[in-house]
C-alpha cells in the first residue's frame, strides 16, 4: 500500500509544471551624459562615474563620442544640444592636483527644465582626496548623482 501511495505522490509532483512568461521588457534607465572631467589624474574620474551610474541600472550614460560638446563647467553646458539627444542631465567636473592628492569637483546640470529651468545646477560638490582615495572620490560623485 505504501508503495502505491509513494508512486502516486511521485507522479503528481513530476507532472506539476511552473511556467514563467516574460513578454514585456522594461527599460527604465534614464539617459545621462558624464563628460570627461577636466584636468589630469591617474584614474579616469568621468569613466568611473559613468560606469557606476550604468551599473546601477538607473542610468544609461551616452558614449563620449556621441556628445555634442565637452563642457567642463555648468556655465558651458548648452541644454538644447543635450535635450535634442534625449539627455535629461549632464555631469561635468574637474580634477586638480593638490600637494598630497587631488581635488574632485562636479556639477549635475538639468538639460530639460525638470527643475523649472533648463541649465540649472541640480547638485554640486567638491572633495579633496589623497592619491590612495582617488577612486573613492569618483564613487562618491556617482553616489550623489544617483541620489539626485
Amino acid at each position: 500500500m505504501f508503495a502505491i501511495v509513494l508512486a502516486l505522490v511521485g507522479s503528481a509532483v513530476a507532472e506539476d509544471e511552473v511556467r514563467i512568461v516574460i513578454d514585456e521588457g522594461v527599460d527604465g534607465a534614464r539617459p545621462i551624459a558624464v563628460v570627461p572631467f577636466a584636468g589630469s589624474a591617474p584614474e579616469d574620474i568621468g569613466k568611473i562615474v559613468a560606469d557606476d551610474l550604468r551599473n546601477s541600472g538607473k542610468f544609461n550614460p551616452i558614449p563620449v563620442t556621441q556628445m555634442p560638446q565637452k563642457p567642463t563647467s555648468a556655465s558651458e553646458v548648452n541644454p538644447e544640444a543635450w535635450s535634442a539627444l534625449g539627455i535629461d542631465a549632464v555631469v561635468v567636473g574637474q580634477v586638480t592636483a593638490t600637494g598630497s592628492g587631488y581635488n574632485i569637483s562636479y556639477q549635475l546640470v538639468d538639460t530639460v527644465g525638470a527643475s523649472g529651468n533648463a541649465g540649472s545646477v541640480l547638485a554640486q560638490n567638491s572633495y579633496t582626496v589623497t592619491n590612495k582615495w582617488l577612486r573613492y572620490g569618483a564613487h562618491t560623485v556617482s553616489d550623489e548623482v544617483f541620489e539626485n
